[in-house]
Order: structure tokens, then sequence, then C-alpha cells
């Protein structure tokens, strides 16, 4: 059986090894574009921040290398240009020589990855202009920095390779700003509430978000010089274009392989509509875990988990069905982290779920050891069935930790019962007697009974507390004009107040609010709300 490999970063490199594991015997021959395998595109950003040192360090395996560890053999430096399914045959293209060669298969997996979008506009010619998706993306960038030449930088696109890409730029001393043609940054992972308080953390650390802004072209004298936007002209010596990739299948137009938008259809065991060729990672388009619905996830964990499963599938030595993606991502931010899987509040609603939220913020650790700091939790559930949907975590901490509890939830069908009272693991320096995510669970459940009557961030923000009185429950008094309620004292109705005033109780996470409208309630107030998160989350003013 000979298996021809077409890709060799992240999903072509698993499966080649993986099927030597699996089928010694066999014939495995990689073919690949880079003269480079196997690296770390992830790792490209902190390349660019000094904090990965060497670009040795972001190359995991040479082609040598591999080859001597696995068996399988390695061609660099040629371009897969032709498919002809037919023959059973795919044409190649040296990239030093351009001469062509015919390379036959029994069965082939693509593993072609992606490219970076490049925008249809002047100036890309410029020096310092610089795309990230190779590590000599990376190297090129930080070169110029250490040369000088890079004192401010416009970063295009606020996924989350241009804020990585952004906080390195910070670390080096640049100035960055970052633009996005969408309304908030991270827009297709998270609620806007969660983008625009990242935003905000941005600007504090003084790297300036403005979305909303196309690009509309780069200026300057043989090096970039200006940024032209659809708002006004920026200055800047360097231009970092992450608008996003597109998969590199042009090559199979016209092959007759299924496509979506240029992603490779595949089944659950990441074949292709041909039942001989096969296909994983960034080319692919997989599904999602929850909806069912076709998804695309340019990411390495999607690649390394998926291209296992179809090393296993093509060896035919395990019987096994990829179960979908749940959008998991985990990213160190401008002065914080965030982490997010499942669906988000948007994407339950628009997927036809009677959606609850609850925002929470709530200890990273015990509070009295050093460096504790706190988590925001969003958490999304639906609302009869209890079952998780979502999170989304920021935080200075282990925000990986949170989604992965969710992950392991969401991944089994859990309800926020099964949850609750799980025995997850505590010590000071690492947690809260009760975990925050149980924190959170108790939480929504309070508000799923009624127990807990809140507005969100959101509402708040559209203005569904108007009308409503608000009432500072802060440990001290923190909300200007605002009357204080002392928690400490609160132990009868409030002089001066109705029973049916609308009372909008904020303190600085939401708990002591929570415990005064537990106790406004037994006292027969029957028209008090929380605001969630309180004024950690929501910049409180009050004329």
């Amino acid at each position: 059986m000979k298996v021809l490999i077409v890709g060799g970063v992240a999903a072509g490199t698993k499966i080649a090894a993986k099927l030597k594991r699996e089928q010694r015997d066999w014939e495995v021959v990689l073919l690949t574009k880079g003269e480079d395998i196997s690296y770390a595109g992830c790792g490209l950003p902190y390349y660019v921040g000094g904090g990965i040192e060497t670009r040795e360090e972001l190359v995991v395996n040479t082609p040598a290398a591999f080859s001597a560890l696995t068996g399988a053999v390695v061609q660099t430096g040629v371009e897969v240009v032709g498919l002809d399914r037919a023959a059973k045959t795919v044409t190649a293209v040296d990239c030093a020589t351009h001469e062509q060669t015919v390379h036959s298969y029994d069965k082939l997996v693509l593993c072609t990855g992606a490219h970076p979008f490049v925008p249809k506009c002047d100036g890309l010619e410029l020096k310092n202009v610089f795309y990230m998706r190779t590590p000599d993306d990376a190297v090129a960038l930080r070169a110029a920095i250490k040369a000088g030449e890079i004192k401010r930088a416009v970063v295009v696109g606020g996924g989350l390779i241009g804020l990585e890409v952004a906080e390195n730029l910070a670390k080096q001393d640049v100035r960055v700003s970052v633009i996005d043609f969408a309304p908030h940054v991270l827009s297709e992972l998270l609620d806007p509430e969660i983008s625009e308080y990242i935003e905000n953390r941005m600007a504090d650390e003084g790297i300036m978000p403005f979305t909303g802004v196309a690009l509309e072209g780069i200026a300057g004298d043989g090096k970039v010089e200006k940024v032209l936007t659809s708002r006004r002209p920026m200055k800047a010596d360097a231009v970092i274009l992450a608008m996003g990739f597109r998969p590199s299948t042009e090559f199979l137009a016209d092959s007759g392989l299924e496509m979506f938008k240029g992603t490779l259809l595949v089944d659950s065991e990441m074949r292709t509509n041909d039942p001989d060729i096969y296909a994983a990672g960034d080319c692919a388009m997989v599904t999602n875990r929850l909806t069912g619905k076709r998804q695309w996830s340019a990411m390495g964990s999607t690649a390394n988990i998926s291209g296992r499963l179809a090393a296993l599938c093509l060896a035919g030595t395990e019987t096994a069905s990829y179960p979908g993606v749940l959008g998991t991502g985990v990213a160190k931010l401008p002065g914080i982290n965030m982490g997010r899987t499942g669906l988000s509040e948007k994407a339950a609603r628009e997927a036809g779920y009677d959606v609850e939220t609850v925002l929470t913020v709530t200890d990273d650790k015990a509070h009295y050891y050093p460096g504790a700091s706190v988590f925001i939790i969003k958490m999304i559930c639906d609302r009869e069935s209890h079952r998780l949907l979502g999170i989304q975590v920021l935080g200075t901490g282990a925000v990986d930790k949170m989604v992965d509890i969710a992950v392991t939830g969401i991944s089994l069908g859990a309800r926020l019962e099964d949850l609750q009272s799980c025995d997850f693991a505590y010590a000071p320096p690492f947690s809260t007697a009760i975990s925050p995510f149980a924190t959170t669970v108790n939480v929504l459940l309070n508000k799923l009974s009624g127990r807990y009557v809140t507005f969100t961030p959101a509402e708040y923000a559209a203005g569904a507390a108007e009308g409503y009185r608000v009432m500072d429950v802060s440990k001290q008094p923190d909300i200007p004009g605002a009357p204080y309620l002392d928690l400490a004292t609160l132990d009868g109705p409030l002089d001066g107040i109705a029973p049916d005033e609308k009372l909008l109780l904020v303190c600085t996470k939401g708990r002591r609010a929570y415990l005064a409208q537990n106790r406004l309630m037994h006292f027969g107030y029957t028209n008090t709300r929380v605001l969630e998160g309180g004024t950690t989350f929501t910049a409180f003013n009050r004329e």
C-alpha cells in the first residue's frame, strides 16, 4: 500500500507518523512545498516578541530527523499542482528547478493547509509589509524590529493571530494599532460585550483597537509610511496583515472533489467524496459537535486530532469517527488571557436553543494567595434541559483550565447539575475551595430557578435598567451619587423605599448584590435586579 500525503505541517506529519506506527510495511511518502516541516505556526507571534529565542525552536522536526524517526519518505520544496483521480496520480513541480514529476498513490491524503488572505489594495509590495504564517515571516518581522526599522505598526485583523502579534510587538516597544472591519475584535469567537471588554484592556495596554475600519491601501516611498483606512490615514513603519486564511486548494478546483468555499468536505472518517482520498487540517471542513453543521476549524489542535483519526481510519486498525469541533480557543492577549468553547450566546440562539446565560466575576485562586486575581466567566446553557452549551473566560490566570472543564462537560452532554458538585482540584495556589467553574454553575442554576434576578451587562448596556434606582452594595461606597446599602446592617425593610420600587443592586463583582437581593426578597421587595459582573465588568458611572 502506498499512501501519498500532500502537505507537511501539522496534519500531514501527524498522519505520516501514525500510519507508519500502525502499518510499518506501508510506503508513506510526504510531499511539501516548503523547506520546513512540522513547524509551530502558533508559536510565531512569540518568536516576534522574544519569548521564543531561536528559529530552530519553532521547527519541531527537520525532514531528515522525521524520516529517521518514523520511516516516512519526505520530499520538501515540491509543490503539487494537479490531481488525476482516474490515474491515481498527482503532478508536482520542484520549486527550485521547476521540473515536473508525477507521483502515484493507492491512497491520497490532502493536508495542504491554508495561506494568508491577501487584500486587493495598493502598497503590498512595499518594504515592511508582513504576513504571519511561516517561521520565515516571523524571522523577517523580528529582524526588522531589531534593526530599528519599526517604531509604529498597524496590525490588520482582530482575530487571534492579529491580537497575539500586537501583544508581542508591544513587548518590543513598538507602538501598535489594530484595525478590523468587524464591529469588534474576535467577533467570530466571542459575544460583543466580551469582545468590548478585551478592547478596553487593549487600550489600557497602549494597543489601540479600531473596529468597523477597512484597509484601503498602504502608502510610502519604497517602504511603509502610512496605512490608508476607511476612517483616516495612520502613520506606520510596518503593516502586519492578519486578515485570516484561505484553504490552499486552488489546484483541486476541477478535480471533482466536493468543496465549500475552497475547503474539502469530508465525512466522519476524514474521507472526501472519493473513497481513496482523505483530507485533514486547514484545507478540510469538519462539523460542529453541538449543531452538526459544517464548520471550518483552522487550528493546530484540530489538525492533529483529526489527522490522527484519519490515519487510524486509513490503516484500518481501529474503528473511529471524528465527532467534530467545539470551536475551542485560548489566547494570551494584551493585558488579559481569553478562552472559549462551545456556542456563543448568539450562535446558540441561531441554532434554536432556548438560551440562558450568566456572567460572573470569581476569584481565580484563594484570594489571600500572592498573585490571586479574578476570572470573568460567561456561561451559556439551554434553559429547558440545563445542558451546558458554551463558555467564555477572561482573566490573567489559567483560563484554559475553565475552558477544558467546559469542553469535557459539553462533549459528554452534561447538564449543569452534573457539574455543580464535581470534585475539582483545590489548593490555595491553584483554585478556590469551590471551583470558579462550579461557582458559576451554581449562579446560573440560581438564575434559572428565579432565586437570582439580574440584568446581564449586555442588557444593561442596551438600556434595560431604565427606571431602576441604583443601590451601591459594594464593601465601601463606590458609585458616586448612588445610595449606599451596607450589607452588614441590612436586616429589615429599607427606610423610604417601597417594596415594589425598581432597584438595581450593584457591587464590585456581583456577589454582595446577590446576597442583598436574597435578603430584600425575604423582606418583600419584588422588583430588585442585580447587575451581573458588577463594576468589575461594566464601567459604571452615576451622574
